[in-house]
């Protein structure tokens, strides 16, 4: 995988499409180490229709989705032959909240691996906006074969 991925590069790899494509770019990824990527926060977000009606909050269950996202990237960047994988989420272990994330914001989203075996990706994970901690987490996943 290159250092960096514009959308198309990251549409190449996740099977992700509207509204569920939580990752903009990729501003950097050492494959087996570590990955930066970043979504961009608007007010045109389908789910602020409902989540909450003149307070707008991105929903907790998407930013660890974008975090998953991201870890998926991650994991995928070790392999050459990622049209043919699929990354599912497996769990999350000792989520925490720390604070609202809102149209304008920039959700930068930090995984580092904690380890990869027989196929069982586990990260540490983190979402940030402008610097403080919005999320963070411990997640696994398993790489699969891509059936479709």
């Amino acid at each position: 995988m290159e250092n960096t991925l514009d959308i198309a590069g990251i549409m190449a790899r996740l099977p992700h499409r509207y509204p569920f494509l939580l990752v903009d770019r990729v501003l950097e990824c050492v494959p087996e180490s570590h990955i930066h990527a970043y979504k961009n926060v608007t007010i045109n977000e389908p789910f602020f229709q409902g989540h909450f009606p003149g307070t707008p909050i991105m929903p907790g269950v998407l930013i660890l989705e974008a975090m998953a996202q991201a870890g998926g990237l991650l994991a995928l960047s070790g392999s050459g032959d990622f049209e043919n994988k699929l990354f599912l989420f497996r769990g999350v272990d000792g989520a925490k909240f720390r604070r609202q994330v809102v149209p304008g914001d920039r959700l930068d989203l930090f995984c580092d691996s904690l380890r990869i075996k027989m196929g069982v990706c586990k990260m540490k994970a983190r979402a940030m906006v402008d610097g403080n901690i919005a999320c963070e987490a411990e997640l696994s996943a398993a790489l699969g074969e891509n059936k479709a």
